[in-house]
């Protein structure tokens, strides 16, 4: 009994010693084919978010962008715009592209023309079958194809316009401005104007289409109550006009001692050079999209242009308290490089160079899910993002009920041939 005794204890954890072997092995293969299926779950999971996805225009080697600009006709200085921006891209390109893409910038002249914008537009969109069309040109030229680009669910995005009305998501979903609204600088001009004239006698002077009555009321706004009292003239001219030298004698003939222009670089000229010749000297404030010193001051003469009063949010590439600027410096490479010999006191080269830096920005945001929808969705959401050619302080930000990209202007004074900046930096919420 002993000796059986002895084996029954002997023989006892070897039996359980297998069958516990046997589980384990068990249990380990189904701990193994369970990792393999999560392992393959896991890869084909990444492997469906890794896929890439491209709507018409883009692809695994490029990004076809469209662009309708002013190269002739009464708006043609901004023509400057899309050579700077196509220069960007060449740079971009130059330097490996968009994640292994390059950008094809296919760039039309509208003459400033609603109708020839309709026919350039169409031809980039069902000829040239571009992915999305950027910072084209004019408030009376893209408001002509808004409802088409809309309905094509073709971007039209970061418009060179600063109308008010293209910050409509919900209606227009597919177009989104740049620079800041008309409407908010007019609110900035008329705090000012009551700070500093309170009692003032203003002339308008303004281009008769969206643009022109957005800043009109902007004004309106502010003053309220007083507008009545405190306008004393309004008066509206065409771009087809060769001269506005008449309109700026018959206002001069009110009385006005504040004159408030808003009009292109072309007329913006004219009347800062009539101004000077009738001697008329009133507190005069320019729309931001005319303060170029190479497109307005200069033909304009700079000692006529002394005193001008507007609000910026780009820095000016000829003044030298940018010169040891980070960012400037990296604008000044570029145009060397790209530009050579290009005038940098147009403020309408940095202008480009912010837009096409943006407009890389989000196609960056984008990565491999290059679809049209996608494009408006990281377009609307930019947070804090600073061109290196805005003012310091002065940034990029959206959301998706907010297609206001810059909302921040600050005051300046033309003086002896520059821009002199002044006050503090002004957003649209504390501004107006």
């Amino acid at each position: 009994m002993t000796g059986v005794s002895r084996r029954f204890r002997f023989l006892m954890p070897v039996s359980t010693t297998m069958k516990v072997q046997g589980m384990l092995s068990m249990k380990n293969n189904k701990i193994t084919l369970l990792a393999a299926a999560a392992a393959f779950t896991l890869l084909t999971t990444q492997g469906a978010f890794a896929q890439k996805k491209y709507d018409t225009g883009a692809g695994d080697t490029e990004i076809k962008i469209g662009n309708v600009e002013a190269y002739s006709g009464p708006a043609s200085a901004y023509g400057i715009i899309g050579k700077t921006e196509d220069a960007y891209f060449k740079m971009i390109n130059d330097n490996g592209g968009i994640n292994g893409r390059k950008i094809n910038f296919i760039s039309y002249d509208d003459g400033y023309s609603p109708p020839k914008t309709v026919e350039q537009i169409r031809k980039l969109i069902e000829s040239d079958e571009v992915f999305l069309v950027f910072n084209a040109l004019g408030t009376p030229t893209q408001t002509a194809v808004q409802k088409y680009q809309n309905t094509k669910k073709v971007p039209q995005l970061f418009l060179a316009t600063g109308a008010s009305k293209w910050n409509d998501p919900k209606d227009f979903p597919w177009t989104m401005g740049f620079q800041p609204s008309y409407r908010v600088e007019a609110r900035i001009f008329a705090k000012y104007i009551l700070k500093e004239k309170p009692n003032a006698k203003v002339a308008v002077f303004y281009q008769n289409d969206d643009f022109g009555k957005d800043y009109v009321a902007g004004l309106k706004d502010v003053f309220g109550d007083k507008a009545s009292s405190l306008i004393v003239a309004e008066e509206s001219y065409e771009t087809t006009e060769p001269s506005i030298d008449s309109h700026i004698v018959k206002l001069k003939g009110t009385g006005a001692d504040v004159f408030v222009n808003i009009s292109t670089p072309k007329f913006a000229a004219q009347a800062i050079k009539k101004m000077a010749e009738l001697e008329w000297k009133p507190m005069h404030l320019m729309t931001d999209v005319s303060i170029s010193i190479g497109a307005v001051m200069k033909p304009a003469g700079l000692d006529a242009s002394e005193g001008v009063l507007s609000a910026g949010y780009l820095k000016d590439a000829s003044d030298p308290q940018w010169k040891d600027d980070a960012g400037m410096k990296k604008f000044m490479a570029f145009i060397d490089k790209y530009m050579p010999g290009a005038n940098v006191s147009d403020a309408n080269l940095v202008y480009g160079f912010a837009a096409a830096q943006t407009m890389v920005q989000v196609l960056q945001q984008c990565g491999d899910n290059l679809t049209r929808e996608n494009v408006m969705k990281q377009a609307a959401s930019l947070k804090g993002f600073a061109p290196d050619t805005l003012i310091p302080g002065i940034t990029v930000s959206t959301s998706p009920t907010d297609f206001a990209p810059i909302e921040q202007l600050k005051m300046m004074r033309f003086t002896n041939g520059k821009w002199d900046l002044f006050g503090d930096i002004i957003s649209a919420e504390t501004g107006g």
